[in-house]
């Protein structure tokens, strides 16, 4: 039988990431995710629920992650489930949770430039794929951070650090 552990989010930053390093060396940070969810009832309101998701990414993602990403900017986490477990100092029990190992890792545009909402295609997104050794495709649009400008004014820029 076949299995499958596969995750894919879009949220803000509920806080800044708070990075660390493994005593090797290696680049760990913490993030979470803010997702949220409207629909309608059966009397035609409005519903909101928000789910918060703890994503962990590891590496060069970790490093960009650090660098800029801040509180409240939208995000797509590709990755896989996993279940922390450990037993409770102060009560003894056995403790869990389930968090998202990030693979993947795309900045999102935050949607206040014209209305642009964030996506795979949208501009201003950048992406990182830790399971990849060559660096992302490049958008056409707008480096990330700037302001929106006429696609013919475009210049791409070779010293984007990812």
């Amino acid at each position: 039988m076949a299995n499958l552990n596969k995750v894919m989010l879009i949220g803000n930053l509920t806080r800044d990431p708070e990075l660390r390093h493994t005593p090797k060396g290696t680049a760990v940070a913490e993030i979470s995710l803010a997702i949220n969810r409207v629909w309608n009832n059966e009397q035609g309101q409005k519903q909101e629920d928000t789910t918060f998701v703890e994503v962990t990414l590891w590496g060069r993602q970790a490093e960009l992650a650090q660098q800029y990403l801040t509180k409240g900017r939208p995000v797509y986490i590709e990755g896989r489930l996993s279940l922390d477990t450990w037993d409770d100092k102060e009560t003894g029990k056995k403790r869990s949770k389930l968090k998202v190992i990030g693979e993947t890792l795309q900045f999102l545009s935050s949607g206040q430039q014209s209305g642009q909402g964030g996506g795979g295609n949208s501009q201003g997104g950048g992406g990182y794929t830790q399971q990849s050794s060559r660096a992302p495709e490049q958008r056409s649009g707008p480096p990330q951070g700037a302001s929106a400008a006429p696609v013919d004014d475009f210049q791409e820029d070779d010293d984007i650090p990812f």
